[in-house]
């Protein structure tokens, strides 16, 4: 099976090579205020065509600029190998856009060469496989990929390795970052694990409502009869006696979202992943009744009180009612999408980023 990795960032880039000879991509490495990208963005130029964006206008327009300019310079004899530019946009001041934002942009030559070096280090990465593309952004060196957090990273700067091993043991969301003079950039897709405790007409709403959204779904119940005849294929399903057994597989990173058929599996799901401690949310959908009597029969079992504020119930939205499942559905999808969209802006700005380092 080729690795998703290749049917996207590396097919696409190995296209446009084998057609024109030579590419920039131009990535969105930063994005302060209002922009109309955020950071990750990125486009593939060639000399008569394009494909992506960094956020179209007057901007897109300066980045086409500049990177076929970057390539006329390659074909004309500067072709120096991993070769790097990077440029900032005060996108007001400097191209009159109406938002106030600042956006640098990252331009990387890369051609048949620097395509079979890369090819080669992807050459065994697994379908699944978790991979960070890493570079500074100064010329010279060759982008490097990192897939696991035991690899020799003695090379890289320190913020960077505390990063890339934060990012693969899932302590922080895999997520572009530029920090300490380097690029951080996850490949393929990358999604936050969710498991979803219950194959009800609510959980059935509640993967319908998620379906395309950035969680890869975890689906666990107590029979594979619990499920509905057809499940996306991108949805797991994990069958188990006891569901809360799946807990202590889940990585530090997972959300938890409990509504099985039962009370006592509930509570002995919550308990678990309380008393695990490592994970980023905790719902039940609960009554204001079944939610005091958790927290009551939770402390009683030795969960510190610390923790059982960590566990939301009621779920969703506070603001938005209703008890059909679409609604329910929909309000969880939403709330939680505001999670995880605060958790990856607190993760792209650590506190070593570096701000203000040029090529």
């Amino acid at each position: 099976m080729t690795p998703r990795h290749k049917e996207g960032w590396h097919m696409e880039l190995t296209e446009m090579i084998g057609i024109h000879g030579a590419i920039v991509r131009v990535s969105l490495i930063q994005a302060d205020g209002s922009t109309p990208c955020e950071t990750g963005a990125a486009m593939t130029v060639a000399a008569v065509t394009f494909t992506g964006t960094v956020g179209g206008g007057a901007l897109e327009q300066e980045a086409l600029k500049a990177a076929r300019t970057m390539l006329s310079e390659h074909a004309g004899g500067n072709a120096a190998r991993w070769r790097r530019a990077v440029r900032d946009y005060p996108l007001g001041p400097s191209l009159g856009q109406c938002g106030g934002g600042y956006v640098r942009l990252l331009f990387e030559i890369v051609s048949a060469s620097e395509m079979t070096e890369i090819t080669y280090s992807l050459d065994d990465v697994s379908e699944d496989q978790k991979v960070l593309a890493l570079r500074p952004l100064k010329s010279g060196l060759p982008i490097q990929f990192c897939r696991h957090r035991k690899e020799d990273l003695e090379d890289w700067p320190l913020p960077v390795r505390r990063a890339v091993r934060e990012m693969l043991s899932g302590t922080l969301p895999c997520a572009p970052v530029l920090i300490a003079g380097w690029y951080i950039e996850p490949l393929g897709s990358v999604r936050t694990p969710l498991f979803l405790y219950g194959a009800g007409h609510v959980g059935r709403a509640v993967v319908k409502a998620l379906e395309g959204l950035a969680f890869e779904i975890y689906w666990v119940d107590t029979a594979a009869n619990r499920y509905p005849e057809e499940i996306s294929p991108g949805v797991r399903q994990l069958i188990a006696n006891n569901p809360s057994d799946i807990v202590r597989h889940a990585p530090p990173s997972a959300f938890h979202v409990v509504m099985t058929f039962s009370h006592k599996l509930d509570f002995d799901i919550c308990r678990a992943v309380l008393a695990k401690g490592d994970f980023d949310y905790l719902g039940v959908i609960a009554s204001k009744t079944k939610r005091a009597r958790f927290v009551r029969r939770l402390k009683e079992s030795g969960i510190s009180e610390a923790a059982v504020r960590r566990l939301h119930a009621p779920i969703g939205l506070a603001g938005l009612g209703g008890k059909e499942p679409p609604i329910i559905a929909v309000s969880l999808a939403a709330d939680l999408l505001l999670r995880l969209q605060e958790k990856q802006f607190q993760a792209s700005v650590p506190e070593e980023a570096v701000m203000g380092e040029g090529s």
